[in-house]
């Protein structure tokens, strides 16, 4: 129910603006940023050239000689405007229970402040059990600070963001609907826990139990509906980073003109933590184009070997079918792990459209079962991850805020390979022979849902 009024409310709000935003020229950019020297920075700032240098050698001793390696590395600094951050730890962590266990524990340990941003936070089990535990470190002296979507968050009671304001959280609303309502459009997708600015949490998770161990409610379904728990993926991640992703909080909540935040440590002196290379990155709708559409696209584009990418709503824009079909096509091994079923129908069907002339061209495709699939993560030539909040639709690519965290190192990478192989285990695979076949009804509801997909 609540997905269903989301998208009503989208449709209204695209159906004014749909003529304004457009997806940036992939090319063109890529060809109007020059190839640089790839740029480092660690817990004390930049990287002198010879050892960024050396990095970018120990890198490529690690994989190969992949071109991905100078071409993406230099390609991102340069249009996201970041620098790869080394001397991190990044902890992979599958589904609900995990990322939950993992975030209660760092929010206990909080000293200093906790800084929360969800595009959903349900009143419900976990949601109460995520408030306690803020409430508990706020009575301590750590200040939270709060943001939520005002469309995600819509069905949850505003009594459950009284109480935490009547604590001292500092609560804000993004793109309040009452206020603002012709903002709807633009949501914060993210979800992002920074806890005392040195440890962080990112990925497709919101606070809900839908994600809990043995939950099977859909969002929308009543118990007796339901079918499926959710299946998600998040990245644990200490290091000099973190201050990336820092920035990206502060950055929304003076945008969105929140109060003054309490004084307290926010950017404290940060100490490597491992030995994993990450690049945060943001988008928002005021940037002259998605800045992790981009990156993704070109990360494709770079690819040598592989392009492995599991994704919750499918709904390609021309520009990405071309760069899957081009990689494929130079005998890139391209496979795309999608939903069996769906909380929206129309992405469902929408992306469905696409699947004959993918699997035409080359590209393996498997759809996931027993679960519903809400993962946001691609790996490509075994060394180059992406986990983050962004769908492969138009909305995360024009409409919505999102943060990714991009993942250079051949370890990581394994380990999001082995997830990736326990995925494609539990998938049935798609051929285009028994697909031509399908029933008329189905390429019914494909066509139909295509002719929204924009507002998707």
């Amino acid at each position: 129910m609540k997905r269903a009024l989301n998208i009503a409310v989208a449709a209204v709000c695209c159906l004014s603006i749909v003529g304004c935003a457009t997806l940036p020229n992939t090319d063109s950019l890529t060809e109007r940023h020059a190839t640089q020297a790839a740029r480092f920075a660690g817990a004390l700032g930049q990287l002198s050239e010879k050892r960024s240098a050396a990095i970018v050698a120990n890198l490529k001793r690690q994989s190969g000689d992949l071109d991905i390696l100078d071409k993406q590395m230099s390609l991102e600094q340069d249009i996201v405007g970041s620098s790869l951050v080394v001397g991190n730890k990044v902890t992979l962590l599958q589904d609900g229970p995990a990322t939950y266990q993992a975030m209660f524990a760092a929010i206990r340990k909080a000293k200093d402040h906790i800084n929360v941003e969800s595009y959903i936070i349900d009143d419900d089990e976990v949601g109460r059990q995520f408030s306690d535990l803020l409430l508990e470190r706020q009575a301590q002296g750590v200040q939270v600070n709060l943001i939520y979507d005002s469309l995600g968050a819509f069905a949850t009671p505003k009594t459950f963001f009284d109480r935490l304001r009547q604590a001292g959280v500092q609560v804000l609303e993004f793109n309040a609907a009452v206020k603002k309502p012709w903002t709807l459009n633009n949501r914060d997708h993210r979800k992002l826990l920074v806890v005392d600015g040195r440890t962080a949490f990112l990925g497709g998770i919101n606070i809900s139990n839908v994600y809990s161990s043995g939950s099977s409610i859909r969002r929308g379904e009543s118990p007796a509906d339901a079918t499926l728990g959710w299946r998600d993926t998040d990245v644990h991640i200490e290091g000099p980073v973190v201050a990336e992703f820092q920035k990206l909080f502060m950055e929304t909540w003076h945008k969105q003109h929140g109060k003054p935040l309490a004084e307290k440590n926010y950017f404290p002196a940060l100490t490597p933590q491992g030995k994993d290379i990450v690049r945060a990155i943001g988008s928002t709708p005021d940037d002259p184009f998605s800045l992790i559409y981009l990156t993704l696209i070109s990360a494709i584009a770079n690819a040598e070997k592989q392009v492995y990418i599991t994704n919750a709503y499918f709904v390609p824009d021309p520009q990405l079918l071309k760069a899957l079909l081009d990689a494929a096509g130079r005998g890139v091994d391209v496979r795309l792990i999608l939903p069996s079923q769906s909380d929206s129908n129309s992405a469902f069907y929408a992306g469905r459209s696409h699947y004959s002339k993918l699997l035409a061209g080359g590209v393996k495709i498997y759809e996931r079962r027993g679960a519903l699939l809400h993962v946001k993560a691609a790996i490509i030539d075994g060394v180059w991850s992406c986990v983050g909040s962004s769908n492969l639709d138009w909305r995360s690519a024009l409409d919505n805020d999102e943060v990714n965290a991009v993942i250079l190192g051949r370890e990581f990478a394994q380990q999001m390979q082995a997830a990736y192989a326990g995925d494609i285990a539990a998938s049935d695979a798609i051929d285009l022979e028994s697909w031509e076949g399908r029933p008329l009804l189905l390429r019914m509801k494909e066509w139909t849902a295509r002719l929204w997909w924009r507002l998707l």
